[in-house]
C-alpha cells in the first residue's frame, strides 16, 4: 500500500541493501518519497513505516559506510 501524503498518493520504489541476503532473512526496505525516506520491514510491507528526513539518511548512510 503507497503512503498517503496530503491526499496524494506515492509509488515508491523499495529497495534493501545489498548486503541483504536473498533468502528470507529479516531486512529492512527503504524508499525515497517527495518527504524524505520511508524504512519498512520487509516482511510486512503493509505494516507500518518510519519516515524520516533526506538529511538524517544521508547522516545514518555516511556513518554506516565508514
Amino acid at each position: 500500500m503507497p503512503p498517503v501524503t496530503d491526499g496524494v498518493t506515492e509509488e515508491l520504489g523499495w529497495f534493501k541493501s545489498s548486503y541483504s541476503g536473498g533468502n528470507a532473512t529479516e531486512c529492512l526496505e527503504a524508499a525515497f518519497g517527495q518527504v524524505g525516506v520511508l524504512i519498512r520491514d520487509s516482511k510486512r510491507p503493509a505494516g507500518s513505516r518510519l519516515s524520516i528526513s533526506a538529511k538524517t539518511w544521508s547522516r545514518f548512510v555516511a556513518n554506516v559506510v565508514e
